[in-house]
């Protein structure tokens, strides 16, 4: 006879790896039994097991539930790659109209047999004299453009941001974090043996004496952070707070990783990385920029690191392909990059006057050219519950604690992605999300 917790130990493996994702419903317990092979009786202590490692969450009518918790199925898949759901309000893809046309006639000269050859060599990190001064381009904000020589290339922004991490930590190494962070990296932490360290948030993005005590406590290896349209709050750090979080890196010589994969929306704030060049190294992307299709990570390292970031790159198999880089100096020289980088943030504009439209007499939060949406949800829903409720619609949000860094459980809050469906399902998801919102969980135990 199978032991409960021995089953319970398979569904968590399950949930662990992935293949039971967050709001998922499990089988009732009657055919999970048959399943497994065990009496009804056994399935319903693998159920209050599962339940009592906070894996699970039964609703009322309803059924049993993946939650949240901790031990739930790592983020990182779930937002780097498509959602099952009709409606992905995970994934962000910015897209415009005009796009397609714009980029395939820079790629006219590309594709000829002459130009082609060329274009798909090999390329190491360093890329091409052509790819880094496009690069520079490409990177330049707030009336300022890295060096170029400083410029080295990933397959795109995630491989840029593993190989900073690999190049400025090591095994067991801390490495401070905002509160909320992006999913991926603390994926990316958990595989390299790095240990994640939560930094205190206030309405102006990280607080800079919270590295400090952090870094007192026990010292810090580097610090990830995302100034500008913060994922998920959207919060961006005015000017002073830049200037007394780079005095902070300075003093205590910490090391940063800026990640401004989401700047090029507010493209007229400088970066972190003019502020304490030497220490920090500057990742970014150009699928958000262009298409998500044609992948291109950017890391602008300072010659400290540099040869760490590149030795990086190379042993995590994360160089980029030539052809990237190519299409990239084509798109950049002949305006497409900058006619694209308009359009999308007039899009993104129009995308959240649609979110204000139906979301209003809720408590979110955003920034007018920000993909994303934060929404605190009213009482009596919680995250996991309301997850469950929109996959149900067949509409993909994601819960709070999947960017939660320290704390075992999120708040009862989600993150929408505004950019990825076509302005009219957008609409009619935020109208059914605003609609379910309104009722409670149990007028829909009879669904």
């Amino acid at each position: 006879m199978k032991d409960f917790r021995s089953v319970a130990d398979l569904v968590a493996a399950e949930i662990a790896a992935g293949r039971l994702r967050a709001g998922e419903r499990l089988p009732p317990q009657r055919e999970f039994a048959r399943r497994y092979a065990i009496a009804n009786s056994t399935a319903v202590r693998v159920y209050q097991e599962l339940a009592r490692r906070g894996l699970t969450v039964g609703q009322v009518g309803r059924g049993t539930f993946v939650t949240d918790a901790p031990g739930a199925p790592a983020p990182a898949p779930a937002l780097s790659e498509p959602a099952d759901s009709r409606v992905d309000l995970e994934l962000n893809h910015p897209v415009v109209p005009e796009q397609a046309g714009l980029l395939a006639a820079g790629l006219e000269k590309l594709v000829r047999s002459d130009h082609l050859e060329s274009a798909l060599r090999p390329v190491g990190p360093d890329g091409t004299a052509a790819a880094r001064d496009a690069a520079a381009e490409v990177l330049a904000r707030g009336g300022g453009r890295p060096d170029p020589e400083r410029i080295l290339f990933a397959g795109n922004g995630r491989q840029a941001i593993s190989a900073a991490v690999a190049a400025l930590t090591r095994p067991g190494a801390r490495l401070g974090v905002e509160e909320f962070t992006y999913p991926v990296l603390k994926a990316i932490a958990a595989r390299l043996g790095v240990t994640l360290v939560p930094l205190a948030m206030d309405e102006d993005g990280l607080v800079p004496e919270a590295v400090e005590e952090a870094h007192r406590a026990d010292p810090l290896h580097a610090v990830y952070v995302q100034p500008v349209l913060h994922n998920p709050l959207s919060v961006t750090m005015p000017g002073r707070r830049l200037d007394r979080l780079a005095d902070v890196l300075l003093t205590a010589g910490i090391h940063a990783i800026e990640d401004a994969v989401w700047a090029f929306l507010r493209d007229d704030l400088p970066p972190l990385a003019s502020r304490a060049p030497e220490n920090t190294v500057l990742v970014d992307s150009l699928s958000k920029r262009l298409s998500p299709g044609l992948s291109l990570g950017f890391a602008v390292a300072p010659a400290t690191s540099a040869g760490r970031v590149a030795g990086a790159l190379r042993s995590g198999g994360w160089t980029p392909m030539r052809f990237p880089l190519e299409a990239m100096v084509r798109w950049q020289a002949d305006g497409t990059v900058d006619t694209l980088v308009r359009a999308k943030q007039r899009e993104v504009r129009a995308r959240q006057e649609i979110a204000d439209r139906h979301l209003g007499d809720f408590r979110t939060r955003s920034d007018p050219v920000s993909c994303y949406r934060w929404w605190e949800l009213p009482g009596p829903w919680r995250a996991d519950t309301f997850v469950a409720a929109a996959a149900r619609h067949g509409i993909a949000v994601t819960p709070a604690a999947a960017f939660a860094a320290g704390r075992p459980r999120g708040p009862h809050a989600i993150r929408l992605g505004l950019a990825s469906p076509t302005r009219e399902v957008l609409s009619r998801a935020l109208a059914t999300l605003a609609d379910l919102a309104r009722s409670t969980p149990d007028d829909l135990a009879g669904d």
